[in-house]
């Protein structure tokens, strides 16, 4: 760390990545934390040039010497503890006036041989939001009297305990209650509830956040003195106070029981309704046994913006994704020849904005007397938006374990640097918790990789460093110390099968998961096999083991994403169930296969095979 502390290059590389950080950034040195280094964003932030680098902070900015700044960065040059703070009000002097700014900030300490020298300072300006948030609040009386007019059932349910704040006339008369019921628990005002969904639902969106949307969702209350049943379409959303805390939860309905009556009646005559409503759709079609559109509904003219008299002759492979469109005639065929539910998701052209539009397609086969394939009832559902929501996910979990990364490092070093003073001092017992320790933090930092790893595959930004490498040689190498780790016997069956092209650390990533997958999934063996072989123009390899094997029906779901063990072995084998997704993605990506041959209580046998690299 002095080495590169003291390396003019880093340094220079420190200061240009100072200027180009979309955050503000700067460093107090010294007692009288003196500005050193501070970036363009955080200057614009205290209406302050460049000159005051060199200064002390309380020079540089006198307006702040009472405002409790000075006593924060002194406690953290004194104690080390990082400090954070989040929307806190900071009046800065701009032509001759104090004006209110509001920051998100980490006050961190700056260390040189194990000495603190300075703060470093890492803010964002979040004004914008904090007066937003405050013009929200000001609004609340005008929205609760547009609620009052509105045609729909409203209410506002505050706190945890669910009191009922508000509730317009329209859901009073859905309740069959009078206004009596307004500050009362939810559960007290309607006791019918007990027993019914609703008051969960209610409860967990102050845990996780997320809104609920229901349609023609089914509910019992006792109206006119009678418990009668009822339909409605509702949503359920979060109210967030200026903090971002949930403080209410707004619940919006449509009284849709008569719909739904005459619908159900509708189902129960009509046999082909029926089918229908078991693919409730979005997009709704039907085809016949070779895939002729036979029924469409009007969304499907609305997406592809198109007129009824030009649909017998549109050609839909214009409009599919061009590397969906192979798997997706794949996937018919299949479901087709083996009369099976077809399912798939897949990309088309939106016609009227020109953008690709994710799509869940499940079409379920119509059989005849004799069991030959007679039609398809099918539906296409936008699920763009969940794809939206999937990719932040993975982009937060990319950032988090990025950052866990470093804390990691960090406590792997003291816990190796533990056990070693602990077994100098001849304390046996707690080194072997300190290595203990060790074990289960490699065990993280492995899951970490794997996070990162899947969130590098689903956007696509996987990098393979490709070069010809001699395969067994890797195979011995990997097997080797693998055994080392294991009192497993490892059976090696090889010989010199020739080059691969190919990333050698990614290849040899999916060697070690399948091995230690064959370990952990054979609890009542001591023995499994690797083979390395040369088929034609590929090299294969395979890992067998004689543990608890798959389910017929499982096999094609271990190369999912999270798959894991389903049923009693779920507890006994933990994991995140990326480690074979990821290895199928490395292949696959290589231009190789990857597959399984397993039979359930006799063992698997996972296989993959690479191109040969011929010179």
């Amino acid at each position: 760390m002095e080495k590169f502390l003291n390396n003019p290059i880093a340094v220079e590389s420190l200061t240009s990545l100072f200027s180009q950080a979309p955050v503000g950034l700067a460093i107090l040195m010294g007692k009288d934390l003196v500005i050193e280094n501070a970036n363009k964003q955080v200057l614009n932030f205290w209406q302050r040039g460049p000159e005051i680098i060199g200064l002390p902070i309380l020079e540089a900015l006198p307006e702040i010497a009472t405002q409790g700044f000075p006593a924060i960065l002194n406690g953290v040059l004194e104690t080390g503890i990082i400090y954070k703070g989040s929307k806190v009000k900071a009046l800065l002097e701009q032509d001759g006036k104090l004006e209110a700014h509001y920051f998100d900030f980490i006050y961190a300490p700056v260390y040189k041989l194990n000495q603190i020298i300075g703060v470093s300072i890492v803010a964002t300006e979040v004004t914008d939001q904090v007066l937003n948030e405050k013009k929200l609040r000001d609004s609340e009386l005008r929205f609760k009297e547009l609620m009052e007019i509105s045609d729909y059932s409203t209410a506002i349910y505050k706190g945890e305990d669910l009191t009922i704040e508000f509730a317009n006339d329209q859901m009073l008369k859905s309740w069959g209650k009078s206004k009596e019921v307004i500050g009362l628990t939810l559960e007290k005002a309607l006791p019918e509830l007990k027993g019914q969904p609703f008051i969960q639902i209610l409860k967990n969106i102050y845990k996780t956040g997320s809104p609920y949307l229901a349609k023609e969702d089914k509910v019992n209350l006792i109206v006119d003195g009678k418990l009668q049943t009822y339909y409605f379409n509702f949503s359920y959303r979060p109210i967030r106070d200026a903090n971002g805390d949930i403080y209410a939860i707004l619940n919006v309905a449509v009284n849709v029981t008569e719909l739904v009556m005459e619908r159900l009646k509708e189902e129960k005559s009509v046999k082909k309704y029926r089918d229908l409503a078991e693919a409730m759709p979005q997009i709704v079609w039907t085809t016949d046994a070779e895939g002729h559109l036979i029924y469409y509904n009007e969304n499907m003219l609305k997406f592809l913006n198109i007129p009824m008299e030009e649909m017998a002759t549109f050609d839909f492979s214009k409009i599919v994704y061009p590397e969906d469109l192979r798997h997706l005639q794949k996937m018919w065929i299949t479901a087709g020849e083996e009369k099976k539910v077809f399912e798939l998701e897949c990309r088309y052209q939106d016609q009227q904005t020109k953008q690709y539009v994710w799509f869940l397609n499940r079409a379920t086969p119509v059989l005849d007397e004799d069991g030959e394939l007679n039609h398809w009832i099918g539906t296409s559902t936008n699920i763009n938006e969940f794809k939206i929501l999937a990719a932040q996910k993975d982009t937060f979990l990319g950032i988090a374990s990025h950052e866990l990364k470093t804390p990691l490092t960090s406590l792997k070093l003291y816990a190796q640097v533990l056990e070693r003073m602990l077994r100098k001092t001849g304390d046996e017992k707690n080194a072997d918790f300190a290595k203990k320790m060790d074990i289960q933090i490699v065990k993280l930092t492995s899951l970490i990789g794997d996070l990162l790893d899947v969130t590098k595959i689903n956007s696509g930004k996987i990098y393979l460093n490709e070069e010809p490498f001699d395969f067994e040689k890797l195979v011995l190498e990997t097997v080797e110390e693998q055994q080392m780790s294991t009192t497993f016997e490892i059976e090696l069956t090889t010989s010199p099968v020739g080059m691969v092209f190919a990333d050698r650390d990614r290849v040899s990533q999916v060697i070690t998961n399948f091995i230690s997958n064959a370990l952990k999934y054979s609890p009542n063996t001591q023995k499994i096999v690797v083979r390395c072989e040369s088929v034609s123009e590929d090299i294969h390899f395979s890992v067998q083991d004689f543990g608890i094997g798959l389910p017929e029906d499982k096999k094609d779901k271990v190369f999912e994403q999270y798959y894991r063990v389903s049923g009693d072995e779920q507890t006994t084998f933990p994991g995140l169930g990326l480690g074979l997704f990821i290895s199928a993605q490395i292949i696959e990506r290589s231009k190789g296969q990857i597959w399984v041959h397993s039979t359930f209580g006799k063992g698997s046998t996972f296989c993959f095979s690479l191109p040969k690299f011929i010179l």
